[in-house]
Formats: structure tokens, C-alpha cells, sequence
């Protein structure tokens, strides 16, 4: 499947740390050996082979940055996210095969994806469907020109780039995690199980996490109580006592997104591993991609099963979309 794109170039050369080390709202994770990979028959390629990896402990985020978080960060920095900056075109062909011509300039203009429910079914295989180049949308204005933040300090932050997430960890003194470290954080304790939360499946029993239940991307039977982004904290932790690693917003990794990545690391035990050294995806090869996980509240069997544990998706670092966030790590010393 292919992720929508956006580009531009976002700054974050004048920012330094805030100076703040405390760990409030981060949970140390006690690290070990895992099992990474799929479990289940709704695994995709990229997901195998499964392989064994050690991780050190660390301390991970509660929750996804919120708004709260990330309007403080803005409001101490100045900093312009990539959503709010004019794409630059001589950056974008870089990413694209020779030849690509350029597009109209009402396009390169600041702006992101917005998501927008479909009227009935529709080709899964073609994104534009339900995604929107919205002038004006950003962090700020979810859903574009009109909607705002206000009263959303509790939500997590959406379009946001991998760059900006970067932004914020230099500010905040934390980093992103790793996909391995992020994959042991979200199974929380349980051994190859498909869900954070176990192998009971998203649609049976309590509501477990923000997805789209029904038919994908029209009919939204909203069980678990939202059609877009929820509060953190709306559904029951895992067992690390982290909120969300399943559904909601897709979380950034600092890997580099390789599709057969997991054929490098097969048959021997890695520690604490960092990811590729460069990208490869073969459905766009031409466009370096970073890994996310954890899946949105647009996620569907039909679609992407993004809520498994096990479960990558890739995008380029400049990209943000109204279902993307991210969460933060630190070493523990």
C-alpha cells in the first residue's frame, strides 16, 4: 500500500534543548528478547521474517505527544512545521522518477491530507479517495481552514512530519524510538500475540482501541465512540501501562523504511538494532522512506490491520497527515 506524500523542508537547525530531564508521563521499559514480525495471516511481506531481538531498557512516552505538549514546544522555539511551509519544488524532484513534470501551482502551496469519508465504496488501492491536499490544514487546523485545536490539549498532535517530530525530541531531550523498541513497547509483556492488548480481534467485546469499524473508508459504525482522533487515554493501556499503541494516530520511528529489512536479521539474535542504513520501497522507489507503527483510527481489516503489534507502514520524513503523530523515547543512563 502506498502512503500519501507530502513535501517540503522543515528547519530545525536553531533549536537546542529545553533543559528539561524529568521523566514525567514516561514509563521505563524493562527491555529483553522478542519475537519481532507478524503473527497472523493478515501479516504482509515486510513483517517477515520473524527474528529474534534484544532491547535495552528505556523510557517511553505514556502517551502520544498532545497538542498541549507540542504547543509548548512551538510557542519556546518559533518552530514552523513542515505542513505550514510552501513546498519547495527543486526538493520534490529529487523524490520523484526523471521526467515527473511539475505540478500546478495552485499544489505547491502550505498545506496537508485531510482525511474525507466517502460516499460509498471505492478502489482501496487508490488513497486519493479519501485524502485531500487541504491549503491551510496543519497541526492548528486539523481539518483545515476553520477547525482548530481549541479545547484539544488532550489529543495528540496530527501532521506532523518525522521532521518535526525530530524537532521536538532535540527540544524535549528525547528521541524517537526505534521500530524494534517501539514493537516490544506495544506488545507489552505478551508473547506473540497479534494485538497489544492480546489476540482477542479489535471488533469483539470492549472497544480496545480508536479504529474505523464497518466498511472502510464510507461507513464508519463508530463502536468505540469516534470517527476521527480520540482523547489518549480513551482506552485501556497495555500491559507496560502505555496508552494507544494501538490505533489513533500512526507514531513515527527514526528507521529508515527497507521492505525486506527483516531478511538481513533472520536466524541470529540482534541487539537493540537501528534500522537499514538506507530506504528501499519498492512501490516508490524513488521516495526515501521513515517507518511508523501502531496504526490510526482508520484502520481496517479491509484496509490495513495497522492496531497488530507487528504491524510497519512507511512515509517520507516530510510528510504529515490528520492520522499521524509520534511518541518519544529516552535512554535510561
Amino acid at each position: 500500500m502506498k502512503a500519501p506524500t507530502r513535501f517540503g523542508v522543515a528547519d530545525s537547525s536553531a533549536i537546542s534543548f529545553s533543559g528539561d530531564t524529568s521523566l514525567q508521563e514516561m514509563i521505563l521499559i524493562p527491555g529483553g528478547i522478542f519475537d519481532m514480525g507478524g503473527d497472523n495471516d493478515q501479516a504482509s511481506a515486510d513483517e517477515y521474517p520473524k527474528h529474534k531481538v534484544q532491547v535495552d531498557p528505556f523510557y517511553m512516552d505514556v502517551t502520544e505527544v498532545t497538542n498541549a505538549q507540542f504547543k509548548k514546544f512551538v510557542a519556546a522555539t518559533g518552530y514552523i512545521t513542515t505542513a505550514e511551509r510552501k513546498p519547495d519544488w527543486e526538493e520534490i524532484r529529487k523524490t520523484l522518477p526523471p521526467g515527473t513534470p511539475k505540478p500546478h501551482d495552485s499544489l505547491l502551496v502550505a498545506a496537508s491530507l485531510v482525511f474525507r469519508q466517502s460516499d460509498g465504496p471505492v478502489d482501496l488501492n487508490n488513497f486519493s479517495q479519501w485524502w485531500s491536499w487541504v491549503e491551510d490544514a496543519s497541526w492548528k487546523h486539523p481539518q483545515g481552514p476553520g477547525s482548530s485545536i481549541e479545547g484539544k490539549d488532550n489529543y495528540p498532535v496530527v501532521h506532523v512530519s518525522w521532521d518535526d517530530a525530530q524537532a521536538y525530541c532535540k527540544w524535549a531531550g528525547k528521541r524517537l524510538p526505534t521500530e524494534a523498541e517501539w514493537e516490544f513497547a506495544a506488545r507489552g509483556g505478551l508473547i506473540n500475540n497479534i494485538y497489544p492488548w492480546g489476540n482477542e480481534h479489535v471488533n469483539r467485546g470492549t472497544s480496545k482501541a480508536n479504529s474505523w469499524e464497518g466498511k472502510f473508508p464510507y461507513l464508519n459504525e463508530r463502536k468505540d465512540g469516534y470517527i476521527t482522533v480520540a482523547p489518549v487515554k480513551s482506552f485501556v493501556a497495555n500491559g507496560y501501562g502505555l496508552y494507544d499503541m494501538a490505533g489513533n494516530v500512526w507514531e513515527w520511528c527514526s528507521d529508515w523504511y527497507h521492505h525486506d529489512y527483516y531478511r538481513q536479521l533472520e536466524g541470529k539474535l540482534t541487539v537493540n538494532p537501528r534500522g537499514p542504513d538506507k530506504s528501499y520501497d519498492p512501490q516508490e522507489p524513488y521516495n526515501a522512506k521513515r517507518s511508523l507503527r501502531g496504526g490510526s483510527f482508520l484502520c481496517n481489516d479491509s484496509y490495513c490491520s495497522g492496531y497488530r503489534a507487528a504491524r510497519r507502514m512507511k512515509s517520507s520524513p516530510d510528510t504529515g497527515l490528520e492520522h499521524t503523530g509520534f511518541r518519544c523515547v529516552r535512554d535510561r543512563k
